[in-house]
């Protein structure tokens, strides 16, 4: 796989402060983009304190322009003990580890050692999908494959997890990539591949395993040595089947089924049951210039982001999906990047299709889905700023905070993970 001056390039020019404080706007306010809105802080706080009421302990988001300072603004508690959010905490990122697993596979291709457009199963392992099942490669990246997701029956319910699937079957129980697929052929091919969109996290998983076919090596070293490496991610890792996160990090809070019941700490996880779909552990500032090294053009060619960012549209509006990267339409223009929803952690990582600027939303509880509408909110105001059509309402008299958006910005289909 590639380990070009390219991706050396983005280690040297990426984004190296880091997010000091713990509560307010931190950072020296970098100039806006040219051409794009300043970034309204007001209304990203009134978005992530939305997202705290709604049942998240704390929430925070970091935005960047260009290659100056980030901003940081953080609300509400890192745990439940009362340690104020910290946004240069690590956390688990969710899906957001399927843009981690579509560069590798890019990079792959790059190479020629995998054709997008040929069947899928000629690059896993003999029998790990029937010989009849034709879906590409492509289509797999693109969730338009027909592949039942395997974590549907993990969770028994669709939606989102409850406390007791998580304490029987996620927490501890150790899934290998190979058992999850199996849970999923049972069921068959769902409908002709390429004719819908429906989110799998089998797909990525499938990804994952041809990767590590491909390369002879484990999933998690050939990450370490194509991306964390290369662009100095020091707070990203890969650890599974390892529960715990190393260093400081942010407690995550699974929401009862029964709100009546109290948030449940689901901080240690093994993370093998979404596996090279959502098991990565990172940081805002990790992930900010991961993100911004990836649509910034320094991870893969100019050819293999086209057709990452050549996104097809999904079930849900003003919401598209390419190779690994989903396409959010905002009032000021599109950005993309990926959202990671897993039990105690939810991630927004966006960029603006350049690279320069990247926005990084996270709250500390799952299982809610008005903390998800919350912190998708924080998106609008983060990328368009304060005079976009979405701010039409008026402020209240009896504050300076900007008002929530007059419109929702979309929440994915596929908010679980």
């Amino acid at each position: 796989m590639r380990t070009g001056a390219g991706v050396v390039r983005a280690a040297t020019v990426a984004v190296s402060s880091v997010v000091l404080a713990v509560t307010g706007i931190t950072g020296a306010t970098a100039a806006p983009v040219a051409g794009a809105p300043a970034p309204d802080a007001a209304g990203v706080r009134t978005a992530l304190e939305r997202t705290v009421g709604a049942g998240a302990p704390g929430a925070f988001a970091v935005i960047r322009d260009g290659e100056g300072a980030p901003q940081s603004v953080a609300v509400g508690k890192a745990n439940l003990d009362g340690t104020p959010m910290n946004a240069d905490w690590r956390f688990r990122v969710g899906s957001n580890t399927k843009m981690f697993t579509a560069v590798l596979v890019m990079r792959l291709a790059e190479q020629g050692r995998i054709d997008l457009d040929r069947p899928m199963r000629d690059y896993l392992p003999a029998g790990t999908l029937p010989e009849n099942w034709t879906m590409t490669v492509r289509q797999v990246m693109q969730h338009r494959a027909g592949i039942y997701d395997h974590t549907n029956d993990l969770l028994e319910q669709s939606g989102e997890e409850t406390t007791a699937a998580f304490e029987k079957r996620i927490r501890n129980t150790v899934y290998t990539p190979a058992d999850m697929v199996a849970l999923s052929v049972k069921h068959g091919v769902q409908y002709t591949p390429g004719t819908r969109y429906t989110y799998s996290n089998t797909d990525y998983v499938l990804l994952g395993m041809a990767v590590e076919h491909l390369t002879g090596r484990s999933y998690a070293d050939v990450l370490r040595t194509e991306v964390i490496e290369p662009l100095g991610l020091t707070r990203t890792s890969f650890v599974v089947p390892d529960k715990t996160i190393a260093g400081p990090h942010i407690t995550g809070y699974l929401t009862n089924d029964d709100r009546s019941k109290p948030l449940l700490d689901s901080t240690e996880s093994n993370g093998s049951w979404v596996w090279s779909a959502g098991a990565v552990i990172s940081s805002a500032a990790d992930m900010d210039r991961f993100v911004g090294a990836l649509l910034g053009g320094r991870l893969v060619s100019d050819a293999s982001l086209r057709q990452m960012t050549a996104a097809l549209p999904t079930p849900t509006a003003k919401i598209a999906y390419g190779l690994g990267l989903r396409e959010v339409s905002l009032s000021c223009g599109k950005v993309y990047g990926h959202g990671g929803i897993v039990q105690g952690y939810q991630t927004q990582s966006f960029a603006t299709r350049d690279g320069k600027r990247t926005v990084v939303a996270f709250a500390n509880a799952s299982n809610n889905g008005a903390v998800t509408q919350g912190l998708m909110n924080a998106l609008e105001p983060a990328f368009c700023g304060a005079t976009g059509p979405a701010k039409t309402a008026k402020p209240s008299l009896r504050t300076k905070r900007s008002p929530i958006p007059a419109v929702n910005v979309p929440v994915a289909d596929d908010t679980r993970f």
